[in-house]
């Protein structure tokens, strides 16, 4: 079957999504092509909108509208404790479960070096400032355990093993390779209150 470029286009950019392969992507395209096209062109003004407003907290690094974002900016955080998280979709994974009401700071990637994400990559430079600006007791690696994931918990454990912090992990119980956004809030919550230093 013949495909234009602009449909081969759509799809390729929608198997970008995660967990989306060529196939479903060719699904959704089809799917927006056969729909009244308000539909497609309201979706695309929304993710142009939404992205345009959303930028890196200054702080933090979480995807905002306002800098510092609400978290960063709210006075009924606890300083004490900052937890390390991959992306902002995973903060808000952990604010669901009502158990955590310390700051966040987002590394934007794992390091995997392979794929070339490096110390500068996933802003260990900022990380430093932030923890010694604001001096927390506990650092919680929340971070998914994989190669990667472990590679940067021992590169994070590295930096800060010699200052007064206490550096923790989640518990096992999260599947080895599996994202936190995966996670079912039980399992999530037990890894959680199970945490453990590195």
């Amino acid at each position: 079957m013949f495909i234009s470029n602009k449909l081969e286009k759509l799809i390729e950019s929608l198997s970008r999504f995660p967990g989306i392969g060529k196939r479903t992507a060719q699904r959704m395209a089809w799917y927006l092509l056969s729909q009244d096209q308000n539909f497609a062109l309201e979706l695309a003004e929304t993710i142009k909108t939404t992205v345009q407003a959303f930028k890196p907290c200054s702080k933090c690094l979480m995807l905002s509208e306002s800098d510092p974002c609400p978290i960063c900016s709210s006075l009924m955080r606890d300083t004490d404790s900052l937890c390390i998280v991959e992306s902002s979709a995973d903060i808000q994974v952990i604010e669901n479960m009502n158990e955590y009401k310390g700051l966040y700071f987002v590394l934007g990637h794992l390091l995997s070096p392979i794929d070339g994400y490096g110390p500068d990559q996933i802003n260990a430079a900022a990380l430093s400032q932030r923890v010694a600006q604001l001096m927390p007791k506990e650092l919680i690696l929340a971070l998914k355990p994989s190669a990667e994931g472990e590679a940067t918990i021992h590169y994070i454990w590295e930096i800060f093993k010699d200052k007064d912090v206490c550096i923790t992990r989640l518990s096992t119980g999260l599947p080895f390779g599996g994202d936190l956004e995966y996670s079912s809030s039980n399992t999530l919550k037990s890894a959680w209150e199970r945490r453990y230093g590195v």
